[in-house]
């Protein structure tokens, strides 16, 4: 199976400012590449040669990485690094860390810090290079550099005697990871993870690769190498070393800074955006590949094309190729192997363009962005595929990814037992001494032969639709479902038996908000109070476990410990978090949070020439305080933060938020529309704005709450990407200071003491229904009215 050798990394940062930089680099071999910008030396003679070039433009979906190929034809065979099994022999400052990237490597013999003071301090003191080594717990990659380089006891004494180690999760220290991804990427135009980058004590980078072997070998060089090599260089020829680190510097904050565009997003430049990208997806599969391989689910960019699609709808002219590509890739990926057809949950990413071979790790993020787009294909379509995807992504995370204390863990590896994939995959032997004379309709439905479909081994993944199958089989759909069930639980139920992967359990603000967002969402789109519930108690724990003493945002907790400033993003996925709360179960106290969470953004993150810092204003002093629209694996905070702003503007008629969007969103403008395959969040954003959204007033008794209920659930469950919804129980204790906080409830009242909607624009309203068929009618005709 291909591997990405960045370890199935989203690439941090698009680089869009060509710069020169004096590179230092050792003499070449004598090949015709005389580029300065690659990973690693290609000898190791120690001197050095100086060069000047320009970087080239990195163009990076972003949900496609760039495509490196691996240092390996074949997976190394790894053992597992997650607990020692032996006494170990070495202890490392990483033991008392609560990151369990980090405690992968507190056995190790490299003396690793944490990045803080204690390891600032003796860089500067001891005037020694800082080795930073950034990963995440799910990485194939990092696991083999660790067994390779960092538990090789020769290599490790050549970091502790030359160099000051520190170890970073990326997936807890965003910024250092966006601050270094940019300098890694303009020195060798790609990156990903592990992440291996060497700094001044003053923290500028001078050199950058990601996966290192120990030795070198046909023309790849080894870490120990490597090493010597910088040491060498830091220690003979430092002013070069220097005027790299300056010229690298300069380069990085160049590529991190965002120019104010100035110009509006109009309804035109989303819908060629939209069509742009449907272009690129395969016609035929769904997706788009990176490198002729690699699939993501492109779930952000699907999302615009649903808008747009909408839109067209509403004009009258369907754009029926952005629906097309939309279905294709959500039943490609359903039926695929990147779905696991047992337990539920998405994969990363397909290695192959049929999304068969996963790259097996399971993303919180992912769980979150694709159930959520599956439920607005569902809300569009009716098919009940997309409803029945989704719904088992979801009941995958409440099972295998929510703690008992609420809140939702990072991340499930792809590796167990040292080897990727050994916990998903089937031998047909197998499956038949499990299922007996289900057997071979199971086989046939789920693509499982003698000779396996991945490397003698059988993915579980769905060619022929059900009916196909039964036909085959003369059996009707209905015994046919029944006995697939049946047989899926009783190979669920070995599966349950295998070592499964490892857990990263800590839990991060951020993707708890993602997650929180898509449950509360289809508890009512999907009629199920118990995603709500789910919703809530992580919600709770965020917010209750997850602050400081002044109320702020801490990024991530595990055992008991809460710790790291929270980011951008950390605030602006709970305030959307929050918003969806509010919006399906009208508890105050949810709108309450998201003010809350929204004037600590303003005070603190706000930039005054438009949009947000990903750090605050009284955050850790870093190389650069970083500003970006750009999604990546992720939603872009800012993105993410201008729909919050528009959001809360209408609900709480708060002029000064719209503005604040507007500003964001011009401000990022020309980026969005230059850059659509990074953008696609805040184009969203901006057909929220362009949109007009529709404000839903719903008014009831708290005997007709059940009436009220059902009209809420038929506006979440038809496709209005665009609304605002309060509801106002009339006879409730604190109606009449629910009506003066939120507008758009002010005068309006039940008729004939029924369940009452009002739809609303610009606070303008229609005549008020107690027919949900007469509401659904009214929604749409405002959606008609408002489409440009």
């Amino acid at each position: 199976m291909p591997i990405d050798a960045s370890c199935c990394g989203q690439m941090a940062r698009t680089a869009s400012h060509p710069y020169t930089a004096t590179m230092l680099i050792p003499e070449s071999l004598g090949d015709s590449d005389t580029s300065c910008l690659r990973q690693s030396p290609r000898s190791f003679i120690h001197r050095i040669v100086v060069c000047t070039v320009s970087a080239a433009t990195i163009a990076c979906n972003p949900d496609n990485p760039n495509a490196n190929t691996s240092p390996h034809e074949k997976k190394t065979p790894m053992t597992s690094t997650h607990t020692p099994t032996t006494q170990s022999a070495h202890t490392n400052r990483l033991i008392r860390a609560t990151s369990p990237y980090l405690l992968q490597h507190a056995h190790n013999p490299v003396d690793w810090y944490e990045w803080g003071p204690e390891a600032l301090k003796r860089a500067k003191d001891e005037n020694k290079p800082i080795f930073l080594s950034i990963g995440y717990s799910a990485c194939h990659w990092c696991h083999v550099m660790e067994r390779e380089c960092f538990e090789n006891e020769a290599i490790a004494a050549v970091m502790n005697e030359h160099f000051v180690c520190i170890k970073v999760d990326r997936e807890e220290r965003p910024d250092l990871d966006d601050i270094y991804m940019s300098a890694t990427q303009a020195l060798t135009r790609s990156g990903g993870w592990p992440m291996s980058v060497w700094l001044t004590p003053d923290l500028r980078p001078f050199y950058a690769g990601t996966y290192f072997p120990p030795e070198s070998s046909h023309g790849r060089p080894g870490f120990k190498d490597v090493l010597l090599f910088l040491h060498e260089a830091w220690k003979d020829k430092h002013d070069q070393v220097i005027e790299q680190a300056n010229a690298l510097t300069d380069a990085v904050r160049q590529i991190t800074s965002t120019q104010a565009g100035g110009s509006a997003i109009s309804v035109e430049v989303i819908t060629q955006a939209a069509e742009l990208i449907a272009r690129q997806f395969d016609a035929s599969r769904g997706g788009v590949s990176s490198g002729g391989t690699n699939k993501f689910p492109p779930s952000m960019a699907m999302d615009l094309m649903l808008r747009a699609y909408d839109r067209s709808l509403l004009k009258g002219k369907p754009n029926q190729m952005l629906l097309d590509r939309v279905e294709t890739t959500l039943e490609n990926m359903a039926y695929g192997g990147i779905y696991d057809q047992l337990g539920g949950g998405i994969s990363r990413y397909s290695t192959d363009p049929d999304w068969l071979v996963p790259h097996f790790e399971k993303m919180l993020y992912d769980q979150a962005l694709v159930s959520d787009i599956y439920l607005d294909a569902y809300r569009l379509t009716k098919k009940p595929l997309y409803a029945e995807t989704a719904r088992s992504i979801l009941d995958y995370v409440i099972a295998d990814l929510q703690s008992p204390e609420g809140g939702f863990y990072s991340a499930r590896d792809a590796d167990s037992e040292g080897v990727e994939g050994k916990f998903y995959v089937w031998s047909k032997t197998e499956v038949e001494g499990a299922l007996g004379d289900d057997a071979t309709i199971f086989c046939d439905y789920y693509d499982i032969t003698d000779g396996g479909n991945w490397e003698g081994h059988n993915i579980l993944n769905v060619p022929n639709e059900p009916a196909v199958v039964a036909a085959k089989h003369g059996i009707s759909q209905e015994v046919f479902d029944r006995r697939i069930a049946a047989a899926r639980e009783k190979l669920l139920a070995i599966r349950a038996k295998r070592v499964p992967p490892f857990r990263d359990d800590k839990v991060l603000a951020a993707w708890n908000g993602l997650m929180i967002a898509s449950m509360a969402k289809a508890g009512r789109v999907l009629n199920e109070p118990r995603y709500i519930q789910s919703a809530i108690r992580a919600a709770d724990f965020v917010l209750l476990k997850m602050t400081d003493e002044t109320g702020r945002l801490l990024r991530t907790y595990r055992n008991q410990h809460a710790h790291t400033p929270g980011y951008l993003d950390d605030y602006a996925m709970m305030i959307d978090a929050s918003l969806n709360l509010f919006e399906t179960t009208f508890d105050r106290k949810w709108l309450d949070a998201a003010e809350r969470l929204n004037a600590i953004v303003i005070k603190h993150y706000r930039d005054e020439s438009g949009g947000f810092f990903f750090t605050a204003d009284d955050a850790e002093t870093v190389l650069v305080r970083m500003k970006s629209a750009s999604d990546n694996a992720v939603p872009s905070g800012n993105a993410v933060q201008a729909m919050n702003l528009l959001r809360l503007g209408v609900l709480l008629d708060r002029d000064e938020f719209r503005s604040e969007a507007e500003k964001l969103l011009m401000y990022f403008g020309d980026k969005a529309q230059s850059m659509p395959f990074s953008s696609e969040r805040l184009l969203a954003a901006a057909d929220f704005l362009n949109g007009r959204p529709k404000e839903i007033a719903i008014v009831c008794r708290r005997s007709g709450r059940s009436d009220a209920d059902a009209m809420i659930d038929a506006i979440w469950r038809n496709y209005v990407p665009n609304f605002t919804m309060a509801l106002l129980v009339e006879d409730d204790v604190g109606a009449d200071a629910l009506r003066r906080e939120i507008p758009l409830l002010k005068d309006k009242k039940s008729v004939d003491e029924k369940a009452t909607a009002y739809v609303c624009e610009n606070y303008a309203c229609r005549a008020p229904t107690s027919d949900i068929q007469t509401l659904m009618d009214q929604v749409i005709s405002a959606k008609i009215k408002s489409a440009p």
